[in-house]
């Protein structure tokens, strides 16, 4: 790494140390920098002092705000890649682009030998060993591991894209009638043996409250190591 200012070469070294001497009197997480831990006391806070002069919006960080302009008004692209003529709003997209020539895939899965160039395949490749399906299907619930899985299903299964019909019930669309009425019937009708939540001792008589309630759960951590502090939803 260099720069042209001490000031940024200062900031690039703490990058390298464990110290994080900015504190944070809300939730006392630590900031390597002053800048990181305002930031952060904003985001508690509510504040947005980077306001955009060309539309109503405003930011926690200047950095929000230079990606917005950049997205928004001025469409500059100023991160430009050597090897060919890609160029980008964001410094991270290149980075990611660049592994694309160079091979790289610095994020590996540590349960079997799959590698991503970026985090977010990563993830969605964690999700494969978990045995999570957090993508639902709209019209017959039926759950994937992937969007573009959940995607491929429906215009499959339920042939049109466009939904047509609203459910007098809830605020889902569908396609075609005949989904509709297999929605209805899945989601809506009576049971007459009530459905115990799996999270909690509640119970119900149709599954779309069953679905909203265990929606009420979704970021709960219920498995607690006896040992420790920690817990996870898994």
């Amino acid at each position: 790494f260099t720069s042209l200012r001490i000031s940024s070469l200062n900031r690039h070294v703490k990058t390298h140390s464990d110290e994080k001497p900015h504190v944070c009197h809300l939730c006392l997480k630590a900031f390597r920098t002053a800048t990181l831990l305002r930031n952060h006391v904003n985001a508690h806070t509510g504040t947005r002092p980077y306001k955009c002069c060309d539309c109503d919006m405003a930011f926690v960080t200047s950095g929000e705000l230079a990606r917005h302009r950049r997205y928004k008004h001025t469409l500059e692209k100023p991160f430009k890649c050597s090897v060919c003529k890609y160029s980008s709003v964001e410094a991270s997209k290149l980075k990611r682009h660049i592994r694309s020539h160079t091979g790289e895939r610095p994020y590996a899965c540590y349960l079997c030998s799959y590698a991503s160039k970026d985090t977010y395949k990563l993830k969605r490749h964690m999700v494969t060993h978990s045995g999570e399906k957090p993508y639902e299907c709209y019209i017959c619930q039926a759950r994937f591991t992937q969007s573009g899985t959940m995607k491929i299903h429906i215009l499959q299964k339920h042939g049109e894209n466009v939904p047509k019909y609203q459910c007098p019930h809830c605020s889902t669309f569908i396609a075609r009638k005949s989904d509709l009425g297999v929605h209805l019937r899945n989601l809506h009708s009576y049971m007459a043996v009530a459905i115990k939540c799996s999270y909690c001792e509640a119970v119900f008589h149709e599954r779309y409250a069953l679905t909203q309630h265990k929606k009420t759960h979704r970021n709960e951590k219920r498995f607690k190591c006896d040992q420790c502090s920690y817990a996870c939803k898994q």
